[in-house]
């Protein structure tokens, strides 16, 4: 029983090689102009190369303040860091929130799985 603790809560941990950092990776994803969207959270991707998926945020001072923008990174890397097993793995994605929207864990990790899997069925359509 505790093994399997272990090994789940390992899974999920939110480690360096997540995190989106450089410049020009943001570019790249950027250039890629592959995107999907809801009411609740805006996300553009590409592919990595890589075995998982990693994470930049982008949350601009037009949400508000610093409080808010602060709650909305909070609240998607802790759903990124607790469904990133389920979504699709090599990519790169930048996600923000949609203009207007209200900082909600529950919309967010339900959208955010929702919206990942969208990206990865435009990149499997646009490599044909």
């Amino acid at each position: 029983m505790n093994r399997l603790r272990e090994t789940r809560v390992s899974d999920e941990r939110f480690l360096r090689k997540h995190h989106l950092r450089s410049r020009a990776d943001f570019q790249r994803v950027y250039d890629a102009e592959l995107f999907a969207a809801d009411p609740c959270l805006v996300i553009r991707g590409c592919a990595n190369g890589l075995d998982h998926a990693r994470l930049g945020l982008s949350v601009s001072r037009k949400v508000g303040a610093a409080v808010l923008r602060n709650r909305w990174k909070r609240l998607i890397r802790e759903a990124f860091r607790r469904s990133r097993t389920q979504m699709a793995s090599g990519l790169d994605l930048i996600v923000r929130p949609r203009a207007g929207a209200e900082p909600d864990y529950q919309r967010i990790a339900e959208s955010l799985p929702k919206l990942v899997g969208q990206l990865a069925k435009k990149r499997r359509r646009e490599r044909r």
